[in-house]
C-alpha cells in the first residue's frame, strides 16, 4: 500500500501567535494529508471523531485497550484505517501503538487525547484506590501519550510538526460537586498543557489545544462511570447521592456526540486554532459565568493583592 503524503507547510507558511488571556503560544500549520491517532475510541467522542475523520478523506489510527472490540466505521478500509491496542498507563503500549501507526502511514499528524473515565461520589466516600486509578488514566495517561506524540512529531514525522488536542471538560475550568477528583484531573491537564505550550520551540511546529465539553449523551454517565461502593459511603453526606443524580441525568444532556466529533475535527484542522474551546451551550454558559465571577472577584480585591509588592519595586 502506498503511504499517504503527509506533512506541514514550510516556515514561510507558519507563524506563532500569543493569546493575551491565556498567555499560550500556538503554531498555525497547513497540512496536506492528516493522520489522526485517537485514544479511547470504543464509544462516545472517540468513536464519533474517527468516523468523521474518515468521512473527510483523512486517515485514522483508532486505539483502545482491546482494539478487537472496536466497531469498524463504514468508511474504513485497509488503506485509511488502523485499529491498535493501547493502554495509556503503559509507555511501552503507547510506543508500540505509535510505531504501528508510523509503519502504516509514515507520519502521525494529529493526536487526540480522549481516553478517560468518570468517577462520581463525595470526596470522603472515594477510596484511595479509585482516586489513584482516576489520576493514572485521566492525567498521567495524557502525559504519557503527549510525551510520545511530541517525540514523534519532532523527530519521526516525514515533515516536522503536529497537533495535539486534549479532550478535557468544562469540569477542567469549573468545579462540579460529586466530581472533585475528576475535576482535579481535568484541571491538571489544562495547567500542564498551558505550560507545555510555552516550552516548545516554534520551529517544531507543534500545536496544543484543550477542548472542554459540557454534557453530551454519550453513555459516559452509565457505562464509563465508576461510583464508590455503598459500604464506602461516608454517612455524613446523607444529602448527596452521586449515582442517583447521574442516573436521573443520563440521556437528558443537551450535547450531540456526533456534532462534538465534527467540532473536535474542525478545531483541530483550523488554520489558526484557539488554545481553548468549549463544546455545548451548557459549557459555554458556565465558562462565561466563571469569567464574570473571576472579573468581579479579582477586581474587588485588587488593592489587597497589589499591596503585597515590595516597597522598592
Amino acid at each position: 500500500m502506498a503511504k499517504p503524503r503527509s506533512g506541514f507547510a514550510t516556515s514561510s507558511d507558519t507563524h506563532s501567535s500569543c493569546t493575551l488571556l491565556l498567555g499560550c503560544r500556538h503554531t498555525t500549520h497547513k497540512i496536506m494529508t492528516r493522520i489522526f491517532l485517537v485514544t479511547g475510541t470504543s464509544s462516545g467522542f472517540g468513536a464519533e471523531l474517527v468516523k468523521y475523520v474518515l468521512e473527510q478523506g483523512d486517515y485514522a489510527v483508532a486505539t483502545s485497550r482491546d482494539s478487537s472490540k472496536l466497531e469498524k466505521p463504514a468508511k474504513a478500509t485497509d488503506d485509511n484505517y488502523l485499529a491498535v491496542d493501547m493502554d495509556v498507563t503503559s509507555p511501552d503500549s503507547i510506543k508500540a501503538a505509535f510505531d504501528k501507526g508510523l509503519k502504516k502511514f509514515g507520519s502521525i499528524t494529529h493526536v487526540i487525547n480522549n481516553a478517560g473515565f468518570g468517577l462520581s461520589g463525595e470526596f470522603e466516600s472515594l477510596p484511595d484506590k479509585l482516586i489513584r486509578q482516576q489520576c493514572e488514566i485521566n492525567f498521567f495517561g495524557v502525559l504519557n501519550v503527549t510525551r510520545e506524540a511530541l517525540e514523534v512529531m519532532r523527530e519521526k514525522n516525514k515533515q516536522k510538526g503536529g497537533f495535539i488536542q486534549q479532550i478535557t471538560s468544562i469540569g477542567g475550568q469549573t468545579g462540579v460537586p460529586l466530581f472533585s477528583i475528576y475535576c482535579a484531573t481535568k484541571w491538571a491537564v489544562e495547567g500542564f498543557t498551558e505550560a507545555l505550550a510555552q516550552e516548545l520551540k516554534p520551529e517544531w511546529n507543534i500545536t496544543l489545544q484543550c477542548i472542554e465539553p459540557g454534557g453530551f449523551a454519550t453513555g459516559w454517565s452509565s457505562h464509563n462511570m465508576i461510583y464508590p461502593s455503598k459500604s464506602d459511603k461516608c454517612q455524613a453526606y446523607d444529602h448527596l447521592d452521586g449515582e442517583s443524580a447521574m442516573k436521573k441525568r443520563h440521556g437528558t444532556q443537551v450535547g450531540d456526540p456526533a456534532k462534538a466529533g465534527k467540532a473536535m475535527y474542525d478545531f483541530a484542522v483550523m488554520s489558526n486554532p484557539p488554545f481553548r474551546a468549549v463544546l455545548g451551550s451548557d459549557a459555554h454558559g458556565r465558562i462565561m459565568k466563571k469569567i464574570d465571577d473571576y472579573q468581579g472577584l479579582y477586581t474587588k480585591f485588587e488593592s489587597q493583592s497589589k499591596a503585597t509588592d515590595r516597597d522598592d519595586k
